[in-house]
């Protein structure tokens, strides 16, 4: 069936995974009678020769035969080789345009696949002609054509989908295309074409979307939920048939509305009004659809999101679990904003105590969803339910954090954390693992009582601290926060030769404020190689004020040549020390423009310059109009976006108002 195939030495050819002998028996598999088999080849082309977007010398070898092999009618499953060679073509992430113009050279075979007697392929064809035929005008016809003869709603779907992409290939040709999205748009088509078509304009011609556009898309929504298929078809147990069973279960409906939403982009309101109407639907499956598209929406952007909180709450009443734990999932990213549903959350935890800690395969017990977000929201009803877990025997190890959410009004359990805190031996291997949740609710609860634990995390000699040295920073910082680093003064001292000097510098100039002591140690790490501990000093040479004006000539070095987030630490310092803004806001200003993940250090130190910060007042108030959310810090986790996001607004503000 795939002639050929043997003159290829494939021996001497590589994918992701090594040489590339196999491939042939995948190609082989893929014109085999058994599904298995073929769904099996299928699995190892994508991973291997389509690993992480790159195009190897095996993925341009193999492209001839899959066009060939997609061209034979006879054969089965030909829309998912088909899908692969959009994917080889279309998309590669190092840039490498030899796969795009491997599919585009034998494009035609898509032509006559546009009009195949199976539905699938066709689907599959609609995108192919976009983005590997190059005669716009052709395709264009072809595409009309296929919409006026076609009647499967599903390929439908596709040409709708492949007009919104043609008309960003092609934005010359663009306003006959726009004209057939906007006939789509508007009766007799089926609702699920009529969504389909308004997020495509949402996408590429806003203008011509309706006045009213978020009414019309939920009562399309609701219409189309209507007529749903329910049966559920089970997938394969391969590598594509298990990603198939995670997507949502009305994946089209999923993919309709998220594209909507992502044409609307920043028209907040609107998009909130949208996602009230998917979460009121009556449709537990658009419920579920729409928790997803809120846990984008509150990610991404700004805006009063009370009411959608509150809506994500009255899911997690809901009879099916998997939109129930939707909610959880998202609500436990919200940390404060989860307020308007902490009822909801109350009640849940209440009534399910099975779900107050979860498990991984031989993994520690962590605090579960509802628990968790309960928590994070602030609210001290979470506290019994903390405390039953708190006593038993295997507390999950990020309770700890919980109560440091709950900041003060945790401080009924302020003995049993010490009892736990007492319990872990400092030399064992999981001891920072275990103290640093504890540590952070003994500070946040402000618990004194602590003190002899934490110092006993800390004794020893510091060439000598072994398993110690991962906790010995948390203890520092807690011993600061209750105000006790004067019974720890040997210890400090002693880690001033450590990677914990700036820590321990900082916490003896609190207890003592005696410069000389500290300064020779913060003059040393701010000349080391790494990063971190050259901002750790110059964090605690701004504590010093004036006390530090010793080290002004090394900052004003490290604010002119290092990378943005040394600049502004020694930016900040150069401030507290010296109070001249002059050599401080220039640094201020390049970095807010080019390097965003330096605004909130930024805004909280403009708090500290008051009126002198004025001639930045333009970046502060432009922040704070912005829509969209800064991105979690690179190698944070996304939920993170939210909390570091709401941090910077609140710096802006206090900012803003010092000025």
């Amino acid at each position: 069936m795939v002639t050929g195939i043997d003159e290829v030495d494939w021996a001497s050819l590589r994918h992701a995974y090594g040489t590339a002998e196999d491939v042939p028996g995948w190609l082989r598999a893929l014109a085999s009678a058994d599904t298995a088999e073929r769904a099996t080849a299928l699995d190892g082309m994508y991973g291997a020769l389509h690993h992480q977007g790159r195009v190897y010398d095996s993925t341009l070898a193999c492209v001839p035969f899959l066009l060939s092999l997609v061209a034979r009618e006879e054969l089965p499953d030909r829309s998912g080789v088909m899908e692969l060679l959009v994917v080889i073509g279309a998309e590669n992430t190092d840039g490498d345009p030899r796969a795009r113009e491997a599919v585009c050279a034998g494009a035609e075979v898509f032509v006559p696949l546009a009009e195949d007697p199976d539905p699938a392929v066709r689907r599959a064809a609609a995108g192919a002609l976009v983005h590997f035929l190059t005669a716009p005008a052709r395709v264009l016809d072809l595409l009309r054509h296929r919409l006026r003869a076609e009647r499967d709603d599903r390929v439908l779907l596709a040409l709708t989908e492949a007009l919104g992409l043609f008309v960003r290939r092609y934005p010359a040709h663009a306003d006959a295309a726009v004209d057939l999205l906007a006939e789509q748009g508007a009766p007799p088509y089926s609702p699920g074409l009529r969504l389909a078509a308004l997020g495509q304009l949402a996408l590429v011609a806003p203008d011509r979307l309706p006045a009213d556009v978020v009414p019309t898309a939920v009562r399309l929504l609701r219409e189309r939920s209507a007529r749903r298929d329910r049966v559920h078809e089970p997938s394969a147990d391969t590598l594509v048939g298990r990603l198939r069973r995670l997507r949502p279960s009305d994946e089209e409906g999923s993919r309709l509305l998220r594209t909507l939403h992502t044409g609307l982009g920043d028209r907040v309101d609107d998009r909130t009004a949208l996602l009230r109407g998917q979460l009121t639907s009556p449709d537990p499956v658009d419920r579920c659809n729409a928790v997803w598209t809120a846990a984008a929406l509150l990610r991404g952007w700004r805006g009063d999101h009370s009411g959608t909180v509150r809506l994500l709450g009255a899911q997690l009443a809901a009879e099916e679990d998997r939109l129930r734990d939707a909610a959880v999932a998202v609500l436990a990213e919200l940390g404060p904003l989860t307020a308007p549903a902490a009822d909801e959350l109350h009640a849940l935890v209440c009534a399910r105590p099975d779900l107050w800690t979860h498990r991984l395969e031989r993994g520690s017990p962590t605090l579960g969803g509802p628990l968790k977000a309960l928590a994070g929201s602030g609210d001290p009803r979470a506290l019994p339910a903390l405390a039953q877990l708190l006593a038993g025997p295997a507390a999950p190890v990020d309770l700890g954090f919980a109560l440091a959410r709950l900041g003060a009004a945790a401080a009924p359990l302020a003995h049993a954390v010490r009892h736990r805190l007492g319990r872990i031996p400092p030399a064992s291997p999981t001891a920072a693992r275990l103290a640093a949740p504890l540590l952070a609710a003994v500070g946040a609860i402000g618990d004194e009582d602590a003190v002899p634990e934490v110092l006993r995390l800390l004794s020893g000699a510091p060439d000598g601290l072994g398993a110690r040295d991962a906790v010995a920073g948390h203890a520092v910082e807690t011993l600061e926060a209750l105000n006790a680093a004067a019974q720890a003064v040997p210890l400090l001292r002693a880690l001033l030769r450590t990677r914990h000097a700036a820590a321990a510098a900082g916490a003896l100039w609190s207890a003592h404020q005696d410069a000389s002591a500290v300064l020779p140690a913060l003059l040393r790490e701010l000349a080391q190689a790494d990063p971190e501990r050259r901002c750790r000093s110059a964090g605690q040479l701004g504590r010093l004020g004036p006390a530090a004006r010793s080290a002004l000539p090394a900052l004003r070095r490290m604010a002119s040549s290092r990378p943005a987030q040394e600049r502004v630490s020694a930016a900040c310092a150069l401030w507290r020390i010296d109070a001249d803004p002059e050599p401080v806001l220039p640094v201020f200003r390049a970095a807010w423009t080019d390097t965003p993940h330096t605004r909130a250090p930024i805004a909280r130190c403009l708090t500290t310059m008051g009126p002198a910060a004025t001639p930045l007042r333009h970046l502060v108030v432009a922040e704070l109009a912005a829509p969209r959310r800064l991105p979690a810090h690179p190698g944070g986790r996304g939920g993170q976006a939210v909390s570091q996001d709401e941090a910077l607004l609140r710096a802006c503000r206090e900012a803003l108002a010092a000025m």
